[in-house]
C-alpha cells in the first residue's frame, strides 16, 4: 500500500509549483543573456554567415537549456516534496523474490 504523495496536499503543492515557477524565470532571463552572447560572440568572431545560422543557432541554445531547466526543476521538485519516497514504497514488497 502506498502512503499519499505530499503533491496531494494542495497547500503543498501550489507552493513546490511556485518555487518551480519561480526557478523557470531565473532560468528564462539567463537563457536570454546567454543566447545574447553567444550571438554576440559568433557576429563579432566568425565569418559572415546567413541570418538563418543566427536564429537556427538561438532557437537551438534557447530551446536546450529551457527543455533542461524545466526537466531538472522537476526532479528536483519530485525530490524536494517528498513524491520520490512516496512512490518508492510501491517497490518495498517483502514477498517479492525477483531480488
Amino acid at each position: 500500500m502506498t502512503k499519499p504523495s505530499p503533491l496531494d496536499d494542495p497547500t503543498s503543492a501550489a507552493f513546490a509549483w511556485a518555487r518551480w515557477k519561480r526557478m523557470m524565470r531565473l532560468m528564462c532571463a539567463i537563457t536570454g543573456v546567454t543566447v545574447v552572447a553567444i550571438l554576440l560572440y559568433l557576429w563579432l568572431a566568425g565569418p559572415p554567415v546567413p541570418i538563418h545560422f543566427y536564429i537556427a543557432t538561438g532557437l537551438g541554445v534557447g530551446a536546450s537549456m529551457l527543455l533542461m531547466a524545466a526537466l531538472m526543476g522537476l526532479v528536483f521538485m519530485s525530490n524536494g516534496t517528498g513524491h520520490d519516497e512516496s512512490v518508492a514504497t510501491m517497490d518495498d514488497d517483502p514477498h517479492d523474490r525477483r531480488r
